[in-house]
């Protein structure tokens, strides 16, 4: 059997004109953008098992996305010291690998991963959004409060149920740590959600972000989004935030590499809820 090196790349992308992470035929991708560029420098098919962290939505950026994918031992041998540079000539403008580095094969950037963080900014200034940042920043039409924003935020950190907050998957829990969810306002006024968690369901982080809205601006109460933790189902009245606002800025992994492997298999294992 042929040896084979294990790389991880972080890459960040601008999700404006992505219709998402995974490969979908017949619309520009991410991972498809990806292995068609590596197609072209190594021949088709030789980087295989390309896997993300996270499959970020259509719209959704990302600066701190990882990937990892295997090669030829010889391949890599080949191209280690020109691979990213050539990468960085031959890809589009709105995705870059930052970085390539060579990782032990039990090395997986999703199941390995310890928790992803995303940031989702808002502006509520009257005028709207800078024109030239409109594609990473939401525009709220209504004064938000950060004080309101925060005591939103407090009550959803935790170990809860967010089918409140989740698209149901057949087998699939809704049960998840949030590690971290606060807010800040930058000196440019701009509002940062900054949300940590174990993993996320689809959609979670836009409707934990729509949810929060909504009692940021006095519509709902503060501790409106967290009473829905006791749904089982989908709550219909939380409106999904826009794709635009939301980016991907990190994914921790075990300090040490002799733990990625039991890292992926605490990983796989099903979350129970603890009342089932």
């Amino acid at each position: 059997m042929q040896e084979r090196t294990r790389l991880r790349l972080d890459v960040a992308y601008d999700g404006t004109a992505f219709s998402g992470w995974a490969v979908q035929p017949e619309r520009r991708t991410v991972a498809g953008v990806l292995v068609e560029t590596l197609d072209l420098v190594l021949g088709a098919g030789v980087a295989t098992g390309l896997t993300v962290a996270g499959r970020t939505d259509a719209g959704v950026h990302a600066t701190g996305q990882v990937c990892h994918l295997d090669l030829p031992t010889e391949v890599w041998g080949a191209h280690e010291g020109r691979l990213l540079r050539r990468l960085g000539r031959l890809l589009p403008t709105d995705v870059r690998v930052r970085a390539m580095r060579a990782v032990p094969a039990t090395f997986d950037a999703r199941f390995s991963a310890t928790f992803r963080r995303y940031e989702y900014r808002v502006t509520d200034a009257p005028w709207g959004c800078d024109p030239l940042r409109r594609h990473e920043i939401l525009a709220w039409p209504r004064v938000l409060d950060l004080d309101r924003l925060a005591a939103a935020a407090a009550g959803l950190v935790g170990e809860h149920d967010f089918a409140a907050y989740c698209r149901r998957k057949e087998n699939a829990t809704t049960l998840r740590e949030v590690t971290r969810l606060d807010w800040r306002r930058d000196a440019d006024g701009t509002l940062v959600a900054t949300v940590q968690a174990d993993a996320f369901c689809q959609a979670m982080v836009r409707s934990l972000v729509g949810a929060m809205l909504v009692a940021g601006d006095g519509r709902r109460p503060e501790q409106w989004p967290a009473d829905l933790l006791t749904r089982r189902e989908r709550a219909s009245e939380v409106t999904v935030a826009p794709a635009h606002g939301l980016t991907l800025v990190a994914v921790g992994y075990p300090d040490d590499p002799d733990e990625y492997a039991r890292r992926a298999e605490a990983t796989r294992r099903l979350r129970v809820p603890a009342d089932s």
